[in-house]
């Protein structure tokens, strides 16, 4: 059965058409007790105020429409997010870089510095050369220029090239392999 507005309620909600910003806001804090929100227009401000003052003398929603319409507006922002997720174009899938294939037992690293041509064996447990076995190519580098070098750059395995170069250094590096691919 539907409420009958009265003369009084009709009046008082088109009275709030002709107000301004500053006195819808008085009428805000009149009937809700509450500031109203700062960046309401004032069109939402007259709707929501005028059905405020509606729902004080006329009763507002049961629990049961309010938990629907909570439920529909809910199931509304999901399908919105999904629509928006769905028209966003994903990223390309990142490709891993291919590992480089790493020096394998037997490869050979040649390396002239200093007028004298250094051979490096690649060996299961390191580097051999003259007879010694090396847990690294910078220890094999220290121990041929007597200074700290980054081994991989000394025998020319890396791109980078060192700006400024020992003497003999500007020499040619060479890797080769014997039974196997470098």
């Amino acid at each position: 059965m539907a409420a009958v507005i009265s003369p009084e309620l009709k009046r008082e909600i088109e009275a709030l058409a002709s107000l301004d910003l500053g006195d819808l806001r008085i009428r805000w804090r009149q009937h809700l007790r509450t500031a109203p929100p700062p960046h309401l227009s004032r069109t939402l401000m007259v709707r929501l105020l005028a059905y405020r003052i509606q729902a004080k003398v006329l009763g507002d929603l049961d629990r049961d429409s309010a938990r629907l319409l909570d439920r529909i507006a809910k199931e509304r922002l999901r399908r919105r997010a999904a629509a928006e997720r769905a028209a966003k174009p994903k990223a390309p899938p990142i490709v891993p870089p291919i590992p480089a294939p790493g020096l394998r037992p037997g490869t050979l690293l040649v390396r002239e510095f200093g007028g004298e041509v250094h051979t490096v064996t690649v060996v299961t447990g390191g580097f051999a050369w003259k007879e010694t076995t090396y847990a690294s190519l910078s220890e094999v580098a220290r121990a041929i220029t007597g200074t700290r070098w980054n081994g991989p750059r000394f025998f020319g395995l890396r791109d980078k090239v060192a700006s400024r170069a020992p003497s003999g250094a500007g020499d040619a590096s060479i890797a080769l392999t014997l039974g196997g691919i470098a």
